[in-house]
């Protein structure tokens, strides 16, 4: 399943969840699913901002990937683990938007990822940007991450959708 298949099942997803469902926290330092869309999206672009500053790149970068870089992309996919990231970069996403919203700024990234498909191919695999944890990464290697995160937060949504089936 490619990035834009993945992240169209989530936006259609969305039409399943009432704005009670959207907000709700089903316990403390748990996500609600509006706010495992928000981190979603905002992590998405995120990337594919990365994309467009290896497009940009003048110079190359022969530093390389970190041993867990190496291994997340040999695997295609982020371990099957819930990932704590710092304290610094882990304040709680926004849970706020409506579905409406949700879905529009869903739409959005869809069109964004769609957009840059057609020009990753063409930028220099040497142009990199450095991920905190992954190491270098190239315009390729962020666009499919895009799809790897993504995918990666769908246990998390059959989580979250498993709370709700206790609650609403």
């Amino acid at each position: 399943m490619g990035g834009t298949e993945v992240l169209y099942t989530l936006k259609k997803d969305l039409n399943n969840y009432s704005p009670e469902q959207l907000r709700h926290i089903p316990e403390e330092g748990v996500w609600s699913i509006g706010q495992m869309y928000d981190h979603i999206v905002l992590v998405a672009h995120e990337y594919l901002d990365n994309v467009e500053i290896c497009a940009a790149a003048n110079e190359e970068q022969l530093l390389g990937k970190t041993p867990f870089g190496k291994e997340l992309f040999k695997n295609k996919r982020f371990p099957p683990i819930k990932i704590k990231l710092p304290d610094e970069m882990n304040s709680p996403p926004n849970n706020t938007d409506s579905k409406e919203d949700l879905i529009n700024r869903m739409e959005g990234l869809i069109q964004r990822l769609r957009r840059q498909e057609s020009e990753v191919e063409a930028i220099s695999p040497y142009y990199k940007v450095e991920h905190g944890g992954f190491g270098w990464l190239n315009a390729r290697e962020w666009f499919d991450l895009v799809e790897m995160h993504s995918r990666h937060h769908l246990r998390q949504k059959e989580e979250l959708e498993s709370y709700l089936r206790k609650n609403f």
